[in-house]
Parts: structure tokens; C-alpha cells; sequence
């Protein structure tokens, strides 16, 4: 065991990973891996924090400007749980963090003793449906055709983009400031349309891929076209597309949303799990 002091502060025992270390192939963490998955993405950053306790019962990652993100192995008992959440939130006092995304009570726990220490308030920001499809439904008498988006629908992805913000997030942002992101997305072959009579009427995203998994996001319909099934097609061609590469996709959805976490179900999408984003004021 390593006992660490330095710039994270504290006297409790956690020691930082490299990217790969088989932390995130143990039997505890591939239970929680679908419910946990975007911990994969977050520790490919190379300036992300990657912190475990010594006997790896805990993983603490974040990527720059973002939740970090917490599990703990659901071997431990409740009270083991919270009294090692308590010593992380301790030994990381000295940091700055937006907030915490974890499993709910645990969030909660982490939230409590973390702004303990820096004499700050949290409350709910979201609380995000897991979910991951084994089996996908196809909906019957959708019209159009999936495509991968090309060079010339940058400006189209683009406008979607924002406008998934401003539908999630409440944010109104111009399209143009999507340019860039949209260009990057085009080029890594990341986005996806569903196109009737040439037109492009919906967007998905393959955001990541883990080593048995695909996460999707950005799903986005304009208000124009929707109720027309296009998202569920959309979503549903992409899952197959995935599974037939061994993939298992996955994908987050603001539990807020009922109309969007019922149209993952009704394509075969199975819950995982619940995912608190909490926010500190």
C-alpha cells in the first residue's frame, strides 16, 4: 500500500494509474462497467487525474474543467463505502471540482464531505438513465436512410449540435461556434444522419469506444421533424451496426427526459443504472 502526500493533500491511501493499468478490467469494475463506462474515456486524457485506492476498490478520474467521476466496488459493504468516499473527499481537499458524477448516495456522500472541507453547497444538476441494448428493435415504416456524415454536412451537424444544447442544456449558442467541432466529428467518421429525400432530419454520434462497448450521444431531431420516428431508426441502425462489430452499445439519457428514455426502450435499450450529476455552488 502507498501511503501519498503532495499536491492532492491528505494522509489517506490512493495512489494514481496510468492509462491501460488492468484497474478497469478487474471482475468488481466490469459489473459496473456500462453504468461506469465513460470512466474509459475519461482516463485516455492524458491530463487526467487517475486516482485508486491502494486495493483498488475505488476509482476517481477527471478530465479538465469536468465532473470527475467516482465508483466504488459494490463488494464493500455500505459503511465501508461511505468511510472510504469520506477519505477520498478528504484527501483531494485540496483541489477545485465542479461537482461529482457517481452513483447516487454515494455522490451524495462525496458531495457532503468534499464541500465540508471547501465550505461550499451542492444540489442535482441532473441524473442521468444508463442504458445499453443487447438485442436492437428495429421500428417498422420509418422512412429515409442511415448515412455517415460527410464534408459537406459539417454545417448541418453543425446546427444540430446547438441546437441538442439548447434542447438539453437550455444554452443558446450559434451554429458556427459548432464549425470546428463538427469538422472533427466529420473527420473521425463519428457522426451519423438519417436522411429523407436528401435531407438530413436526425443526428446520432458514436462518442467512444471501450473495448466491449460503443457510447452514443448527441441524439437530435429538429422540432420540424420529429414524431416521425427518424431518432429511433437512427439510433436503432447504429446499435445494429455496432453489435455486428461486437459491440455492445451504450448510452446516457437526462431522466428528465421521458420521451427520449422511452424511445431507447422501445428499441431494445435495457436500463443499467442511474448515474447522479451533482453540482457544487
Amino acid at each position: 500500500m502507498i501511503k501519498r502526500k503532495g499536491k492532492l493533500g491528505g494522509t489517506a491511501m490512493f495512489e494514481s494509474f496510468e492509462t491501460g493499468d488492468p484497474v478497469l478490467q478487474s471482475e468488481a469494475f466490469l459489473l459496473d462497467e456500462v453504468r461506469f463506462n465513460l470512466i474509459h474515456r475519461i482516463t485516455e486524457y492524458p491530463e487526467a487525474i487517475r486516482l485508486a485506492s491502494a486495493d483498488r476498490k475505488l476509482i476517481f478520474t477527471q478530465s479538465q474543467g469536468h465532473n470527475p467521476w467516482l465508483w466504488v466496488s459494490g463488494e464493500l459493504g455500505a459503511e465501508q463505502q461511505t468511510k472510504l468516499v469520506q477519505q477520498l473527499a478528504e484527501w483531494v481537499g485540496g483541489c477545485e471540482f465542479p461537482g461529482i458524477s457517481a452513483q447516487p448516495e454515494l455522490a451524495k456522500t462525496f458531495a457532503e464531505a468534499f464541500c465540508g472541507v471547501k465550505g461550499k453547497l451542492y444540489h442535482t444538476h441532473m441524473m442521468l438513465e444508463v442504458y445499453h441494448c443487447l438485442e436492437v428493435r428495429k421500428p417498422a415504416g420509418v422512412s429515409g436512410r442511415m448515412e455517415r456524415a460527410k464534408e459537406g454536412d459539417i454545417p448541418v451537424i453543425a446546427e444540430f449540435l446547438a441546437g441538442f444544447l439548447q434542447d438539453a442544456f437550455g444554452e443558446r449558442l450559434r451554429a458556427e461556434d459548432f464549425l470546428a467541432i463538427a469538422a472533427e466529428d466529420v473527420a473521425a467518421g463519428s457522426s451519423y444522419l438519417w436522411v429523407v429525400d436528401q435531407a438530413p432530419v436526425s443526428m446520432a454520434k458514436i462518442t467512444h469506444r471501450s473495448p466491449r462497448h460503443a457510447r452514443i450521444n448527441d441524439v437530435y431531431t429538429p422540432s420540424g421533424q420529429r414524431k416521425h420516428g427518424y431518432a429511433s431508426a437512427l439510433v436503432a441502425e447504429l446499435s445494429g451496426r455496432l453489435l455486428s462489430e461486437g459491440l455492445t452499445p451504450l448510452l446516457y439519457a437526462d431522466g428528465k427526459n421521458p420521451d427520449s428514455n422511452k424511445v431507447y426502450r422501445s428499441i431494445g435499450f435495457q436500463h443499467a443504472g442511474r448515474i447522479a450529476d451533482l453540482k457544487f455552488d
